[in-house]
């Protein structure tokens, strides 16, 4: 059913994913925009899209499309998602939806007020673990659910060379592209919003050299730099954030943050750990671990004698989504199922929207500031 148009701004990562997601739902996938000639003409080829463009904008007029998909880095998503709005386009926008809470605002606002469908892709809120999480939560597996802990180290290489992630206003920093996952995981489980938040983030790396530019996100750990090749590079200062800790409370809209839900989030980049990356939620009666920054691998439950087990994922859970065994990807097109299922009229499956971005970015804001306890809006 190829009755709606979509072009893609961005050739990179999430472009081609966001890409590949659209067409999975019957999309027609129209054009792609990047800002490197050589990198669109390569993938618009390898993927059969019969539009290549170096101007967006001007391409976006022309193609007139009922959806626009943006993945590039958060710095462009202002302007672009702006110039689709003015033409009453459906938008879908990769994570963080745009690099302070006050832009992100003003993009919900302006979609509400031109009546387009939006969409926010913090989608790891679509891993299997989760979504069986979520369904042992409601059934009261645990009991009460107290508090909530996610802890993850990532090494990132301290030579990777200079690029979007290294810089606030382009987007960069853990909090947009780390922490916006686990939040809409812990949100999709406990089925409530962020009421009040605390915290502190840090700048760890200070600079990095300036290397060949990588073009897809995929590619800035792996081609890092040697110490060699480094010396040899003109140097630039970093003043994304590479850690965090934030405490949250977590409850239903207008509810008592006294009697919210505990959640602590912590993460480093540039640092190893001994101990797993995981997700856990603690309550009454017992406990479930998920293994894994993002909850991609297993979930064991315990409730007494501390004898863990390990719950499989049902198979009505894994039939609902996309068969597709990467993670990113599946889960990519699970929000284009809905999102594009929105536009076709076949009703809101609760998907994460432009309103999300901006309850994220609001968190995002308040940690960075580190002026104490937060109220967010919603």
């Amino acid at each position: 059913m190829n009755d709606l148009k979509a072009m893609i701004l961005g050739a990179g990562f999430a472009g081609q994913g966001h890409a590949l997601a659209l067409r999975d739902c019957g999309v027609n996938i129209a054009a792609m925009a990047s800002r490197t000639r050589s990198e669109v003409d390569r993938v618009t080829r390898e993927m059969g899209i019969p539009t290549a463009s170096t101007d967006w904008r001007k391409t976006l007029r022309e193609i007139r499309p009922e959806i626009v998909a943006v993945g590039t880095p958060a710095g462009t998503h202002v302007e672009m998602v702006e110039a689709a709005l003015e033409l009453k386009c459906n938008v879908l926008v990769d994570k963080p939806l745009a690099p302070t809470a006050d832009a992100a605002r003003g993009l919900f606002e302006k979609a509400a007020a031109a009546g387009v469908k939006t969409a926010y892709a913090a989608t790891s809120r679509y891993q299997p673990a989760v979504l069986l999480a979520r369904e042992m939560v409601a059934r009261g597996d645990i009991g009460s659910v107290h508090e909530v802990e996610c802890v993850s180290h990532h090494h990132w290489p301290r030579l990777t060379s200079f690029g979007w992630p290294h810089l606030l206003e382009t987007g960069g920093g853990r909090l947009n592209n780390n922490f916006t996952h686990k939040l809409s995981i812990v949100l999709n489980v406990l089925g409530g919003t962020v009421l009040t938040v605390a915290g502190e983030s840090r700048n760890d790396l200070k600079r990095v050299p300036v290397g060949p530019p990588s073009h897809d996100f995929r590619n800035f750990a792996t081609a890092a730099l040697t110490r060699e090749e480094a010396d040899r590079c003109a140097w630039r200062d970093v003043d994304s954030d590479w850690s965090y800790t934030v405490l949250a409370r977590v409850g239903q809209p207008g509810s008592d943050p006294d009697a919210g839900v505990s959640a602590t989030f912590r993460h480093s980049a540039l640092v190893s750990s001994l101990v797993e990356n995981y997700v856990a939620f603690y309550g009454e009666t017992g406990t479930i671990h998920i293994a894994g920054a993002y909850a991609q691998g297993a979930l064991h439950l315990v409730r007494a004698k501390n004898d863990w087990e390990q719950v499989p994922i049902p198979p009505a859970i894994e039939q609902a989504l996309p068969s597709i065994k990467d993670d990113a990807q599946r889960n990519w097109t699970q929000l284009a199922r809905e999102f594009v299922g929105d536009i076709r009229g076949q009703g809101d499956a609760g998907y994460l929207k432009f309103r999300d971005g901006w309850i994220h970015q609001q968190v995002i804001d308040a940690v960075r500031s580190a002026s104490g306890w937060s109220q967010i809006s919603s």
